[in-house]
């Protein structure tokens, strides 16, 4: 058996958020089974917390418990700090299943890269200032079979178990460099981390399909709907059904017979006798779309070079790489290229039109401004 209580009822997870509202801090993660579902959802949720001076680390199995309306409050209470290691996608999957929102995080990951950490992943963190091994081979496991063996429910309380300790380490780095403000405003924008709905044609969510002309297009569009129906029938990742490379192909080649499928790159044979019928079929309809209703890939309107907004681009990047240096940081954490390029063609030349620059940060502003404005000069 585990050392861990595995929550899975509705009493149990009451106690748990009587627990939560009394504390000052609690460490957070969750394990999801993106690997194994069509449509991916939070399996266990994983809380490590101390309760009258004792470590307690919990997990909470949300397929017994699915309803965590009693743990909202606790959660978005921004009184209570959370601590979580790389909370993107922790808190989009809470707002997706459950409507919790995180308030008050401290995101240890965003800490490591603001100050300059090499590797940021925890298990390289936790083996820095630990000299703990964490063994990764359940990160790809399906965590909604049941029952969960103890060597899961192991691994899986060991990521928040050490997180407490770190936010010492790191808290203390911040402030000696003079960078939690930094981090604060990141936790703040992480926040607010949400999964996008995506609308219109499928094949626009696809690497490659710009290159496909109108007729391809359609292919593309047909087999991408296809294998989602089949991929949800089969409770799948779609991408266990066929991979990308497979459709772009098909919608290259076009096959009009199963022999055809030797020109698609990787649709092996045992491939073709599965699903080859059926994509031919989604193939053969594409091909009676008129041409004049056929998709268009929508190409943005060409921005025409500007040599003066070049030379100051290529001016800040310079800007950026001694800075980067000196402060010790990733230039891209510093500040993107995106960024940099909206600078360079806004052309501020006081510290008021550059705050209105859409995307720079306050700690972007006060620490790199001033000389981001004498490099434009």
């Amino acid at each position: 058996m585990s050392d861990f209580p595995i929550l899975t009822t509705v009493a149990e997870v009451e106690n748990l958020a009587q627990d939560l509202a009394t504390l000052d801090v609690f460490a957070v993660d969750l394990e999801a089974d993106s690997m194994h579902s069509f449509q991916e959802k939070v399996c266990l949720l994983q809380f490590t917390y101390y309760l009258n001076g004792q470590e307690v680390t919990v997990l909470l199995d949300t397929l017994a418990v699915p309803d965590l309306t009693v743990l909202r409050p606790v959660l978005a209470n921004p009184a209570i700090r959370k601590i979580f290691h790389a909370a993107d996608y922790d808190i989009r999957c809470l707002s997706r299943d459950f409507e919790i929102e995180i308030n008050g995080l401290f995101d240890t990951m965003i800490a490591c890269q603001l100050l300059g950490e090499e590797r940021v992943g925890l298990a390289d963190v936790l083996g820095k200032y630990f000299d703990v091994t964490l063994d990764k081979k359940y990160q790809r496991a399906d965590w909604s079979k049941r029952p969960l063996p103890p060597e899961m429910c192991d691994y899986a309380a060991g990521d928040t178990r050490y997180l407490h300790e770190l936010v010492k380490i790191l808290e203390a780095q911040l402030i000696e460099k003079g960078r939690l403000s930094w981090a604060q405003e990141e936790f703040l924008l992480m926040e607010q981390a949400r999964f996008r709905i995506h609308e219109g044609p499928a094949f626009l969510r696809m690497k490659g399909a710009g290159t496909l002309p109108p007729r391809s297009l359609q292919v593309l569009e047909n087999v991408i709907r296809w294998r989602e129906l089949e991929a949800e029938r089969r409770d799948c990742p779609a991408y266990k059904v066929l991979g990308n490379k497979m459709l772009l192909s098909t919608a290259r080649h076009c096959p009009e017979t199963v022999a055809d499928f030797r020109r698609v790159d990787e649709f092996s044979p045992r491939l073709v006798e599965r699903y080859g019928r059926r994509v031919l079929h989604e193939v053969e309809q594409a091909m009676l779309v008129a041409e004049e209703d056929l998709p268009q890939f929508p190409r943005p309107e060409r921005r025409i070079r500007d040599a003066a907004v070049d030379k100051r681009f290529a001016c800040l990047k310079q800007w950026r790489k001694q800075k980067a240096s000196e402060l010790e940081l990733d230039s891209g954490v510093l500040i993107n290229n995106t960024l940099l390029e909206a600078i360079a063609r806004v052309f501020p030349s006081s510290s008021v039109e550059l705050s209105q620059v859409c995307g720079l940060k306050v700690w972007q502003q006060d620490v790199l401004g001033g000389e981001m404005l004498t490099a434009l000069a």
